[in-house]
């Protein structure tokens, strides 16, 4: 009797387990899994978010490769359908934050008061300037990537987004409410060095030294919006989390297309 509830008790383990994976990968794509769990669950395989990355960057790198390789179309259409569809695939969550992010980083007052215009419904002229930049940089790197790499370099940018997204939280201190709580405490140094182990093999074998400077450029970016957030905010949300996407995105993108012109 001992041993079959044991086993439930395990079971019913791994199914919550497995249901707080797939509901992050929901909550990160617009796939429709039906995952009914909580931030809470979901938080806890935080660690996991660049693999989920990897799959996102599967999709987004197919579709480059398809336009850039077998299609040919130019460049420039090629980059706005990649990065339009990159956002929409990952449902617009992180570019909202962006706009939040800007809107806050460009309020005056105390912390608290900027968190407060953070959460705020309306975009201001900062939320609006923070999106256009990120995404003409995002972009221009995109149409500068050699075609024949384009897979690879969309695939390590995508994986890049979500490291810099967990290299915030480790860094970063969390608000005693909103949905970033959860996931920022779920972090450490531990399990930041524990989530890179995959994504710097797979890195290194698709583009070798080039692969390992896109992930540096997502710890880069997830660093510098925890140094910012610390500094601005003192504490990080939700929308500091989504903005950290898409800037280690957009770092990843520049390092990995500037770097060869460097050395």
């Amino acid at each position: 009797m001992a041993s079959k509830t044991s086993l439930r008790v395990a079971e019913t383990k791994s199914s919550v387990g497995l249901k707080g994976f797939l509901g992050l990968l929901s909550f990160s794509t617009i796939l429709p899994l039906n995952i009914h769990t909580t931030i809470h669950e979901m938080a806890k395989f935080s660690w996991l978010w660049p693999i989920i990355g990897g799959f996102i960057g599967i999709m987004v790198g197919l579709l480059g490769y398809i336009l850039l390789d077998l299609i040919h179309i130019p460049p420039f259409v090629a980059a706005s359908i990649i990065y339009s569809f990159a956002l929409w695939f990952t449902g617009f969550h992180h570019l909202d934050g962006l706009i939040d992010f800007g809107d806050g980083l460009m309020a005056h007052g105390d912390p608290l008061k900027k968190i407060e215009i953070m959460r705020d419904q309306r975009t201001g002229t900062g939320g609006l300037a923070y999106l256009i930049m990120v995404a003409i940089i995002t972009f221009a790197s995109i149409a500068s990537a050699p075609a024949g790499l384009i897979f690879f370099i969309l695939l390590i940018s995508e994986i890049a987004a979500k490291i810099g997204l967990i290299t915030c939280c480790t860094f970063s201190n969390s608000l005693t409410n909103g949905t970033g709580k959860s996931f920022v405490d779920a972090m450490n140094i531990k399990m930041l060095l524990l989530s890179l182990i995959i994504p710097l093999i797979i890195a290194y074998f698709t583009l070798g030294t080039l692969g390992i400077w896109g992930i540096v450029g997502g710890l880069a970016g997830g660093m510098i919006m925890a140094l910012v957030a610390r500094m601005k905010f003192t504490y990080t949300t939700g929308d500091v989390l989504g903005a950290s996407n898409e800037i280690s995105r957009m770092i990843s993108l520049v390092f990995m297309v500037s770097i060869p012109f460097l050395i």
